[in-house]
């Protein structure tokens, strides 16, 4: 069911009237105080703005690369420097062999700590 459409100037004519329009029926005495105040917005306080704290700005972690032996479970079994790439593969080779179960080389990264 549609609404009825409200005519806005007419309705704001009727506000208009009634704030005229004062209990006693007489009209409010214009002071130049009281124009000001009317003209004038109250003013109210700024709230004060919270600074937002700043977050410490995370440590540079350094990294160095190492060669490790790793068995199926993933547990290392041997760690070699990044340059010994041949010996971590001739020592998964040997591991392989020698125990039947697969061993591989993986890229290990590992903190520096100074």
């Amino acid at each position: 069911m549609a609404r009825k459409i409200l005519n806005r100037k007419e309705l704001r004519k009727q506000a208009e009237a009634a704030e005229g329009a004062s209990p006693k029926g007489a009209e409010p005495k214009s002071t130049p105080e009281s124009t000001s105040e009317e003209t004038q917005p109250t003013k109210l306080p700024k709230p004060t703005k919270r600074s937002k704290s700043r977050s410490k700005a995370d440590k540079e972690v350094r990294l160095k690369a190492f060669w490790g032996v790793f068995n199926q479970n993933l547990r290392r079994v041997a760690l070699f420097e990044y340059s010994e790439r041949k010996l971590a593969d001739k020592k998964a080779d040997e591991l392989t062999q020698s125990t039947k179960i697969p061993h591989f080389v993986q890229v290990v990264k590992e903190v520096i700590e100074e």
